[in-house]
C-alpha cells in the first residue's frame, strides 16, 4: 500500500470517528391543534419581547432568539411585534445525566489460551475478564418552540428538538444546531402547506 492511499485511510478512518462520536439531533412534532394554511409573513419571539429566558445561560438564550430571528428574516419574513402573523415562544429542558460504562478488557488472546489454562473461558470455571465500570457524565437537551397563530390563539405545532451534550463548551453550539433545525423543519412544513 502507497503513502498516499494509508494517509486517505488514516484521514477517512478520523473523520469516521469524529462523525460517530457526534450525536444526532431528533426533531418531534407534536401539540397540533390548527393547521399551517397560511403564507405568514411577519412573526414577533415572545421570549423576547416578555423578557423571559428560556435557557439557564443567558448568553445561549440570546443567541437561539438572533437565530430565529435571522433564519425567518432570511425567508422573507418580517418582525412585528405589534401585529405579528406568527408567534414564536421557545424553552428548554436541560437535564443532566450519567451513564454507566463497562470496560471488558482481557489481555489474553481468545485462542489458544485454554491449552494453558482449561478454567479460561470455561463455562463451568470462574470469569477471569478484568471487568471494570466507569460513569460519564452528559446532558440531555431538548429545545422546545412553539409556534402559535395569533388570530386562532391556537398552536400551530410544537417542535421539540433532543439531543445529548457530553462537553459543556460545545453546548452552545449544540443548542445552535437544535435551532437551526428546528427552524428548517417549520419553514418545510410551511413550504409543504402552500403546495
Amino acid at each position: 500500500m502507497n503513502y498516499s492511499k494509508l494517509k486517505t485511510l488514516v484521514y477517512l478512518s478520523v473523520a469516521g470517528f469524529i462523525l460517530s462520536s457526534c450525536s444526532s439531533i431528533d426533531i418531534f412534532k407534536e401539540n397540533v391543534e390548527t393547521p399551517v394554511n397560511t403564507p405568514y409573513e411577519s412573526f414577533v419571539i415572545m421570549n423576547k419581547e416578555v423578557g423571559v429566558n428560556g435557557f439557564n445561560s443567558q448568553f445561549v438564550d440570546q443567541q437561539v432568539q438572533i437565530h430565529i430571528e435571522e433564519a425567518l428574516q432570511n425567508r422573507g419574513m418580517s418582525y412585528d411585534k405589534l401585529k405579528p402573523e406568527l408567534v414564536i415562544r421557545y424553552t428548554s429542558n436541560e437535564d443532566k445525566r450519567q451513564r454507566e460504562i463497562n470496560n471488558n478488557y482481557n489481555p489474553y488472546p481468545f485462542w489458544g489460551y485454554r491449552v494453558w489454562n482449561p478454567w479460561m473461558y470455561s463455562p463451568y470455571g470462574p470469569n477471569f475478564n478484568n471487568n471494570s465500570r466507569s460513569s460519564s457524565s452528559y446532558e440531555l437537551l431538548q429545545v422546545i418552540v412553539d409556534f402559535i397563530d395569533p388570530k386562532e390563539d391556537k398552536l400551530l405545532m410544537t417542535l421539540t428538538g433532543v439531543t445529548e451534550v457530553s462537553n459543556p463548551k460545545h453546548k452552545s453550539k449544540k443548542v445552535l444546531a437544535t435551532t437551526d433545525k428546528i427552524i428548517s423543519f417549520f419553514l418545510d412544513e410551511l413550504e409543504n402547506a402552500r403546495k
